[in-house]
């Protein structure tokens, strides 16, 4: 029996239905159009960028990025300018040691447009382009297929002369990406949307919307030989996204491995803890303390956070510059970083289920654990002068009482414990009450001060 042919991706059925091009704009009749400044922004860069190949430390030069938009809100565009480690513009400009210049095609942050500015794709369509390049999508892909029943599109992005007879037709993100991956040497997906389908993808959407891995198919190889990169978030860290286009640079510059990434092409060293290990409000939930409503300082399991379960760095490296994010500022985790976002995640703000079996033996846990470390807290509270003295000289607690003699008794026994095995210990107190001089001790005997100040003891 013959096999059966291996099921075609979508991006396959696209090109199929699309068929070939071969004709682009005439740089010649386009003039200025589209040019204010008469100058791409690659050649404003290129005069005060580090490009100088005989300080170049590796064998690329340059290496373009075309960032496309799909079904997008441009939150991952706004999350990447906020970057700090590295920052976009010290990429563009060459900045780091070893590292290609970063050409970058962004429709908002270029200064050309139309022709001009779909000029470097027409040629890495061509082949002709003369430097690598990488695609980075942001926002979900459509079927374009659906749309093109009804003689519409989803998500156009520029026009090119592909239509019959070389008339001029929108081009869609989708025909951009399945015509340019294969000759990529990385394709990434930043946020949500472009990784696993995000909201355009939810039940019930009438586009089709899927991720670029759905897009381009499990079989997809980049002209270097990597699967597609995935950089989740809604909207991811800005850091999160341009640290792994680093990592992936000097990857392709050969100054040393790829990176770990995980089954799904996330960056294990960013997405390999959940959020709740690195929570800001962990210690809560360990002690079973919950908040009750938003603004309470407590953990957010019982009021709606998905952060035991969900792979995110959020809560250690903030949302920008290492300052915000959600949980860090109150709110509580959706899933946005999940394949499963949102369908599995909704209704929103309000308790999993499965949570509450966790919360009810942390809460019994809990409930011996928090007045133990009280207790130990309240002990380590004090210096040991005060023990010696029974007495706490602070005039902000002036009612505070000393400890009982049940405390004290028990934190001995306690400390006796503790340093039974420590074989640096000298004779003494086990718990580290040092000799000295006491009222209580030598009770009704003078003690001359200096400057004269006399004590009778009392």
């Amino acid at each position: 029996m013959a096999a059966h042919a291996p099921a075609k991706t979508p991006a396959e059925r696209l090109l199929d239905a699309l068929g070939p091009v071969d004709r682009f704009h005439d740089p010649s009749d386009i003039g200025d159009f589209g040019m204010p400044s008469r100058a791409s922004l690659e050649d404003m860069l290129d005069p005060v960028a580090r490009t100088d190949p005989t300080r170049r430390i590796g064998p690329l030069e340059k290496v373009h990025v075309f960032w496309f938009a799909g079904m997008s809100c441009d939150g991952c565009s706004v999350s990447v300018t906020g970057a700090q480690a590295p920052s976009v513009e010290s990429l563009l400009l060459g900045a780091h040691p070893g590292l290609p210049q970063v050409v970058l095609h962004h429709p908002v942050i270029n200064m050309e447009s139309g022709p001009k500015y779909m000029r470097a794709a027409e040629l890495a369509v061509q082949g002709k382009l003369g430097a690598p390049y990488t695609i980075v999508l942001e926002g979900s892909i459509t079927d374009e297929t659906v749309a093109m029943q009804t003689g519409g599109y989803w998500v156009g992005q520029g026009e090119e002369p592909w239509g019959p007879d070389g008339e001029l037709r929108t081009v869609t993100t989708d025909e951009w990406i399945a015509r340019l991956a294969p000759g990529a040497a990385a394709s990434l997906a930043i946020g949500t949307c472009a990784t696993w389908g995000g909201i355009p993808a939810a039940n019930g959407n009438p586009t089709g919307a899927m991720s670029l891995m759905d897009f381009l198919g499990k079989d997809y190889r980049s002209a270097f030989g990597l699967p597609v990169v995935n950089v989740p978030g809604c909207a991811p860290v800005g850091d999160n996204f341009t640290e792994t286009v680093a990592a992936i640079l000097y990857f392709l510059q050969g100054f040393g491995p790829l990176p770990e990434f995980d089954e799904l092409g996330r960056p294990a060293w960013l997405f390999g803890e959940t959020v709740h290990r690195h929570c800001v409000r962990g210690a809560y939930y360990e002690e079973g303390t919950y908040a009750a409503e938003f603004g309470d300082k407590e953990c957010l399991v019982e009021i709606g956070c998905w952060g035991p379960v969900v792979n995110c760095n959020i809560t250690s490296r903030g949302a920008i510059n290492h300052v915000g994010g959600c949980m860090n500022a109150g709110g509580a985790c959706i899933g946005c970083t999940m394949p499963g976002f949102p369908d599995k995640f909704t209704p929103f703000y309000k308790t999993p289920p499965g949570s509450k079996v966790s919360t009810t033996a942390s809460r019994i846990l809990g409930g011996l654990i928090k007045p133990l470390r009280k207790y130990s807290n309240n002990h380590l509270n004090r210096e040991v002068r005060w023990d010696l003295h029974k007495e706490t000289p602070s005039g902000w607690a002036r009612e505070k009482s000393e400890p009982s003699y049940l405390a004290e008794v028990g934190h001995r026994f306690y400390d006796r414990m503790r340093r039974s095995d420590d074989t640096g210990k000298n004779p003494g107190e086990a718990w580290g009450k040092r000799t000295e001089w006491t009222y209580e001790r030598d009770p009704g005997t003078e003690k001359r001060l200096p400057g004269g100040t006399a004590h009778d003891g009392k």
